[in-house]
C-alpha cells in the first residue's frame, strides 16, 4: 500500500524531484501521441510499469545498442513488479529480430522491507510490499504479448535466487531494487557477468538513498570511476567497459525514438 502523502512531503524538499515531476508529466502527454517506435511501445506496457518514460526509453535504447554493436549476453531484470519494464525489452528486441533470453527476478509479492543500511529507512518502510505483481499477472502479461518463449521468471528474494541461476552472459542488465541489501547483492552477483560494451541501468539512484550508496560502494571497492549517464531524476545507465577502472556512460538519450 502506496503513502504518497509522506512520501510527497519527503520528496518535495528536493528542488530536482519538483522539476523532473513536471519533466516526467510533458513527457508522458508527448508518449501517449507520438508515432515514434518508441512511444508506441510505451503505450504497450505503460499500465504495467511504474517506471517514467525516460527510464523506459533508456532500456529501449539499452537494448538497441547492444544489438547493434553485436555485445552478446541476455536480458536481465531485476525488480520486475507488474512487468512493463521487462516486457518493453523484450518488445524492443523482438522487433530488431533477435531471440534474446530475458530473466525476470522479483519476489512477486511486493517489496521486501529495508534494513538500517538503508540512510532514509524510516520513509522507505513504508513501502513494505508495494509494487506487487504477481508471478501470474507477469506471465499473463508475457503471454499475451508473445515474448513467454524467451521469459524466465525466477521468484523470490535476490539474495536467495541469483547465486544459484544459471546466466552465463549480460548484454543489459536492469537493476530495480530500491533499497540498499538488494541492489548490493545485484551488483556483487551479477555485475562480472555482464559482457564489456554490455549496458546496466539503476532505476532507484537518485531516488532511494540506500540505492544510491549501494552503488557509489560497490565502484568503490572495485576501484572502479563509473560515469553514470543520467536518466532522469531516479534513473542512471552506464556502458561497461573492457578498461576495468573507468566504466563510460550509459546510451545517450537525446533521440526521441
Amino acid at each position: 500500500m502506496r503513502h504518497p502523502l509522506p512520501e510527497l512531503l519527503y520528496r518535495a524538499r528536493n528542488p530536482g524531484f519538483v522539476a523532473d515531476s513536471a519533466i516526467r508529466a510533458t513527457t508522458y502527454l508527448w508518449d501517449l501521441v507520438s508515432p515514434f517506435e518508441f512511444s508506441v511501445l510505451f503505450r504497450e506496457v505503460q499500465p504495467y510499469t511504474m517506471c517514467s518514460s525516460a527510464r523506459l526509453r533508456g532500456l529501449y535504447r539499452a537494448v538497441r545498442y547492444v544489438a547493434e554493436n553485436r555485445v552478446p549476453g541476455d536480458l536481465v531484470e531485476c525488480g520486475s513488479a507488474k512487468g512493463g519494464s521487462a516486457a518493453l525489452m523484450a518488445l524492443t528486441s523482438r522487433r530488431l529480430g533477435e531471440n534474446r533470453r530475458i530473466w525476470l527476478f522479483d519476489t512477486f509479492e511486493g517489496l521486501p522491507a529495508p534494513t538500517s543500511d538503508d540512510p532514509d529507512y524510516k520513509i522507505a518502510s513504508l513501502f513494505t510490499g508495494d509494487c506487487v505483481g504477481t508471478l501470474d499477472e507477469v506471465q499473463k502479461l508475457f503471454g499475451r504479448l508473445h515474448l513467454a518463449e524467451d521469459a524466465r521468471f525466477v521468484k523470490g528474494l535476490f539474495q536467495e535466487t541469483l547465486h544459484r541461476t544459471q546466466i552465463p552472459t549480460i548484454a543489459v542488465l536492469h537493476i530495480d531494487g530500491d533499497w540498499y541489501e538488494s541492489v548490493k547483492v545485484c551488483l556483487d552477483e551479477l555485475y562480472d557477468k555482464v559482457t564489456p560494451g554490455g549496458v546496466i541501468q539503476f532505476d532507484d539512484y537518485g531516488y532511494w538513498q540506500g540505492a544510491r550508496r549501494a552503488v557509489d560502494e560497490f565502484f568503490e571497492r572495485r576501484g572502479i570511476t563509473p560515469t553514470l549517464q543520467r536518466l532522469d531524476f531516479s534513473g542512471r545507465s552506464l556502458i561497461k567497459s573492457a578498461d576495468s577502472a573507468v566504466q563510460q556512460p550509459g546510451v545517450n538519450l537525446s533521440s526521441t525514438g
